[in-house]
């Protein structure tokens, strides 16, 4: 009997301990568990410091490798605007000095939502909206012609709105889409900048696409037609110097598209220092900003301009 009961007692004793480790284990497991998910955020937090890191050095480096071309130029403000053109693609690049703080810059495009106010801003965008869907911030983006229009004859594109990058000493912000209008797709709208000396930012800003048959068609279809005298920025190398001898074609085109979105950034910033009326400063900042370059973007009179946009931006503030 008393043999039984030792067992019995041994036996208790075995699964109380076995219990215990049991216990033990588990709680070990899960503090070796949380230890490694830890320690795999900070590889990946390491990891994006060191990213935005780099970026901001090879974004300084740019700014010292333009700083001529900033200083003495035709835009009679620092600003470099760089044109490519290859056998279907077409891309346009503006480096520029602004004077406004990095820390405004970085607040006010890490919302998603002040991209659209920024870019209603631009005569060929007639409708902006942020959403969200299961795939992250979408940018609804309706392009047209430069006069009032309608949303079904205008064209839209579907932006995805990429991950943004933000700290002390860099920020970026990208949009691209796969599929646009008139036979163009690959599109990608890139924002970085990072802080000078002076309270001023250094911005880059990329405007590109590609397209097919059917999107070079359309381009020089518009070309042949109203905007066969148009002209971009570049010099032709072909003709030298001067006001009169500028890129015209596919590079005029994507240049004149890629200033009028940074005069759109541009304005944006400089009406964030209006508490009131905020909006028609920005339109009236646009609009002189563009009329600096008249030959290459002058469009509609300033009146035309602003009732355009005063009706486009009523009309963005509701899905559509």
């Amino acid at each position: 009997m008393m043999h039984l009961k030792h067992l019995k007692c041994s036996t208790e004793l075995i699964t109380a301990t076995l219990r215990y480790v049991s216990i033990v284990t588990i709680i070990l497991c899960g503090v070796l568990f949380q230890s490694k998910i830890l320690a795999a955020e900070q590889d990946l937090s390491n990891s994006a410091i060191a990213e935005t890191t780099l970026k901001a050095k090879a974004l300084k480096a740019k700014y010292a490798e333009l700083n001529q071309q900033l200083l003495k130029n035709s835009f009679k403000r620092p600003l470099y605007l760089h044109s490519e053109e290859a056998e279907s693609s077409l891309k346009g690049e503006i480096y520029a000095v602004v004077d406004y703080p990095f820390a405004t810059f970085n607040v006010a495009f890490n919302d998603p939502a002040n991209w659209c106010n920024a870019l209603i801003l631009n005569i060929n965008v007639k409708y902006c909206h942020m959403k969200n869907n299961q795939d992250g911030n979408v940018m609804l983006l309706n392009m047209g012609k430069k006069t009032n229009q309608p949303l079904n004859q205008t064209y839209r594109i579907v932006f995805n709105y990429k991950e943004t990058l933000s700290t002390p000493n860099y920020f970026s912000s990208e949009l691209d889409s796969k599929n646009g209008p008139l036979g163009t797709y690959d599109y990608r709208i890139l924002i970085e900048a990072t802080p000078l000396k002076d309270g001023q930012t250094f911005l880059h800003f990329t405007y590109a696409y590609s397209f097919g048959v059917t999107g070079r068609l359309a381009m020089q279809t518009y070309l042949a037609t109203i905007g066969r005298n148009k002209v971009g920025f570049t010099n032709d190398e072909k003709l030298g110097d001067g006001s009169a001898n500028k890129i015209k074609g596919i590079r005029g085109l994507v240049e004149r598209n890629t200033m009028r979105y940074y005069l759109a950034i541009d304005a944006y910033l400089a009406s964030l220092a209006y508490t009131s009326e905020q909006f028609e400063y920005s339109l009236q900042h646009w609009y002189k900003g563009s009329e600096q370059y008249a030959l290459q973007l002058h469009e509609v009179e300033k009146s035309e301009y602003i009732d355009m946009k005063r009706s486009e931006f009523i009309r963005q503030q509701m899905a559509q």
